[in-house]
């Protein structure tokens, strides 16, 4: 299933990002994320073997420059808010919609002046069985 690298492509998709978003968790440098969370679950399951999920994700970026990683986190937000389409490349899932979990918020400040911030959103899905 590609719903993470469609999200990922949707995030880049986003012209005033300072950083290409990348997936995985970051870096020792200034570095924008994604990267799933615990909590997924289905939520339905058809007897073809088709699912519902609700997929949890967090978007992450580190940056010393607090007020560039605030713009970056809030322009992310708002076009994820606003998100009605997003489809896969390889027919594996149906969007259905994406919920911000948890608007931009700080999470960690290190000795080296390293700030780290959060986004998380929560994506609903039909998920497809593979093969079909």
């Amino acid at each position: 299933m590609d719903f993470i690298e469609r999200l990922c492509d949707r995030i880049n998709d986003i012209d005033q990002l300072p950083l290409a978003c990348k997936l995985g968790y970051l870096g020792t440098d200034e570095s924008l994320v994604l990267y799933p969370l615990p909590g997924s679950q289905v939520t339905t399951e058809y007897m073809d073997g088709t699912t519902d999920q609700q997929l949890n994700y967090e978007i992450a970026m580190k940056s010393k420059a607090q007020k560039r990683i605030h713009e970056s986190l809030w322009a992310i937000q708002n076009e994820l808010e606003n998100l009605t389409e997003l489809e896969s490349q390889d027919g594996s899932f149906e969007f259905d919609e994406l919920i911000i979990t948890n608007k931009p918020f700080i999470n960690q400040i290190d000795d080296q002046g390293w700030f780290v911030f959060l986004l998380d959103v929560q994506a609903k899905i039909t998920v497809f069985k593979e093969g079909k």
